[in-house]
């Protein structure tokens, strides 16, 4: 009579603890501390000089009042600048 084969049993490994925070080697790239605050802050300071543009040019025409229509392209370069910065973001 033949023999009945064995089970293979399958070997249990332990899982690998879970990881602290990646700490970055001195070899990787990190984002500066300034990046993010100034990212947001050219963006939002783009978006408040055309606001403001809008809502005084019936009267004052705020924020310069001498440049005109090119308060538009000041706000515009702003925001332009912000989102420029975060090709720099990894």
């Amino acid at each position: 009579m033949p023999e009945s084969k064995s089970r293979n049993k399958k070997k249990v490994t332990p899982k690998a603890e879970k990881s602290e925070a990646k700490v970055a080697l001195p070899g990787e790239a990190t984002n500066p501390r300034w990046l993010a605050p100034v990212m947001l802050t050219l963006m939002i300071l783009g978006l408040v000089w055309i606001v403001t543009f809008y809502l005084t040019s019936s009267g004052l025409g705020l924020p310069i009042p001498q440049i005109g229509q090119w308060n538009l392209a000041v706000g515009f370069g702003l925001i332009i600048v912000g989102f420029g910065l975060t090709t720099r973001w990894k």
